[in-house]
Parts: structure tokens; sequence; C-alpha cells
């Protein structure tokens, strides 16, 4: 179950990388909304999941937290953005495969997440650091 949940997360960036390549004008904005759209997503774990008033107060302060990454990276500098990016795998694992998440996180979920995350980290950061050109980086093996 981990290497599979490992795998569709890679797929899922792969999926989300190739569709910002055809909106590269769109680039950083969606990126943004993608790293808020991963914390919210938790918010409705939670809330399904019938955790506690705090709980849920755990995954929007998460909320905030990434949203102010997504801002900065926006808006500033897209090394914000990358920063976001690496430090949710610590929200997905530490709060939803080792502490009172996993009441209310499918496992699966967190793991997927995890390597969808840095895979997309990996991709700001490539392109930041000139590795990559984000408009014209080839997405298949050479």
């Amino acid at each position: 179950m981990v290497l599979i949940s490992l795998l569709l997360g890679l797929m899922g960036a792969i999926a989300f990388l190739l569709l910002l390549r055809t909106l590269p004008q769109a680039e950083s904005r969606i990126l943004a909304w993608g790293l808020m759209v991963a914390a919210v997503i938790y918010v409705g774990f939670a809330v399904i999941g019938d955790a506690s008033k705090a709980w849920v107060g755990v995954e929007i302060a998460g909320v905030g937290i990434y949203g102010l990454f997504a801002i900065l990276g926006w808006l500033y500098s897209r090394w914000w953005l990358m920063l976001g990016w690496l430090l949710h795998p610590i929200w997905d694992v530490w709060l939803h495969l080792f502490a009172k998440g996993t009441d209310f996180t499918p496992a699966w979920y967190a793991l997927t997440c995890l390597s969808f995350d840095l895979l997309v980290a990996g991709y700001i950061g490539g392109t930041q650091l000139g590795l990559m050109n984000a408009k014209t980086v080839e997405m298949t093996p050479q």
C-alpha cells in the first residue's frame, strides 16, 4: 500500500505539472492555489471524520500557514512556493500518519500527498535554480 500510494502521488504530480506547462503565464498562481487546496483538503477530512473542534482548528491553522506561503510565493518569489510545498509533507506525515489526524485521514492519502508535494517542490526549485525552464522543460526522458 505504501508504494502504491507514493506512486499515485508521483503520477498526480506529473499530471499537475503537465497542466502547468500548458499555462505558463499562470504557473505561479496555479502553484499557489494548489498549495492552499492541499491544506484545505485536510480540513474536509477533519470535518467529515467528526474530528474535535480543536483539531479542525489545527487544520484551519494549516490553511493559514500554507496560504501565507502561497500568497508570498505568488506575489513576491517562487522560493516561497517551493518552501511551502517542501514543508507541506511534514504536515502530511507528522499530523496525519503519526498524530491525531490518523483518526480521520486515510493513510494512503497522506502518503500520496508526500510524494506529490516533494515532486512539485523539486520542480519549483529546479526552475528557480535555472536547472530547467518552466516554459521549455521537457517532461519526457531524453
